[in-house]
Order: structure tokens, then C-alpha cells, then sequence
């Protein structure tokens, strides 16, 4: 066996090695969330951002398609509250503020289009430790604003996820 076999043979078997750990684990990608509705609507007021997420994970990581009229959807997805904010987290020696704390709070209630409540009234709440720096105030904005944007599209998979599980699972009803 010559010298590159044998580097490409260990070289090989050490990538391999992570990878088949990883399959023996279970582990896999999320993936595309399985919704049992092909055509879902957004109402409420959410903000043009949020909705703009929205729209784009169920139509990238679903099979569902977004519906303007709401009579046309198979699920209506009503976001009752969509609030950003920041609030300082720390100061540092001279009295500047040194750190933010990122809030995005989403409520939101999903009904089908009898009206039956597949999510009753609910709420995501994601928060996001950021540093601050004066001397760097343009960048912090840019930074914060990415932030808010990864923020917005994690809020708009969670919520896919939680209507998805929600529509599987029995409905208890009290006769």
C-alpha cells in the first residue's frame, strides 16, 4: 500500500468516524415541518417583517401554500401581538451602556375554517444577549438589526411547529 492510500484510508475513516457517531445517535436535520393544510392565511397585525418570515417558511418549509382571503384557507393563522423591543442589560465603568438584552413577544391563536381553535391563544417569546460598544454604533445598529431578523425567522418556525403538532394531537373534547 503506498503513502497516499494510507493517508487517504485514515483521512477517511477519521471523517467518518464524527458522521457514523452521528447516525448511531439518532440525529438528523429538522427539515420541512408537516402540516396537515395545504392552504394557510395570515390575519392579525403583524408586522410587515414578521409577516414577510412567515410567508416564507410556509412556503419553503412546508407543502402548504399562503392564501390572501381568508375563506380561501384551509388554517388561518391570527397573530393577536407582535411586539420588539430592548432594554439595557449592562453598563460599563463610565455609565454607557456595555450590553442589550433583544425581545420579540408573538401572540397568536391558528383556527380552521369552521372556526374550530387547532391553538388556542398563545404566545413565543425569544430574547437575545447582545454587546454594545460606542466607538462601533453604526455596526451595533446593523448588528442588532440582524439580530432581530434571526430573531423573527426563528419565531416563524416555531410557531410553523407548534401549529404542526398541535393539528396531530388529539383534540380533547368535554361532552
Amino acid at each position: 500500500m503506498s503513502v497516499n492510500q494510507l493517508r487517504r484510508t485514515l483521512l477517511g475513516g477519521l471523517i467518518l468516524a464524527p458522521v457514523s457517531g452521528l447516525l448511531a445517535c439518532g440525529f438528523r436535520l429538522r427539515g420541512m415541518v408537516d402540516l396537515p393544510y395545504k392552504v394557510l392565511a395570515i390575519t392579525g397585525s403583524p408586522s410587515p417583517p414578521l409577516r414577510a418570515d412567515l410567508q416564507t417558511v410556509i412556503l419553503t418549509g412546508t407543502n402548504a401554500k399562503v392564501a390572501i382571503n381568508p375563506k380561501d384557507a384551509d388554517l388561518i393563522l391570527d397573530i393577536t401581538s407582535d411586539l420588539s423591543n430592548r432594554e439595557i442589560l449592562a453598563y460599563n465603568s463610565n455609565g454607557q451602556v456595555s450590553a442589550y438584552r433583544l425581545n420579540i413577544r408573538v401572540g397568536f391563536r391558528a383556527y380552521d375554517n369552521s372556526g374550530a381553535d387547532i391553538v388556542p391563544d398563545a404566545e413565543i417569546y425569544v430574547t437575545r444577549d447582545m454587546d454594545f460598544s460606542v466607538s462601533t454604533v453604526l455596526a451595533s445598529d446593523a448588528q442588532m438589526q440582524q439580530f432581530f431578523t434571526s430573531m423573527r425567522r426563528d419565531l416563524s418556525v416555531q410557531i410553523l411547529r407548534r401549529v404542526a403538532a398541535a393539528a396531530k394531537s388529539p383534540q380533547s373534547r368535554s361532552f
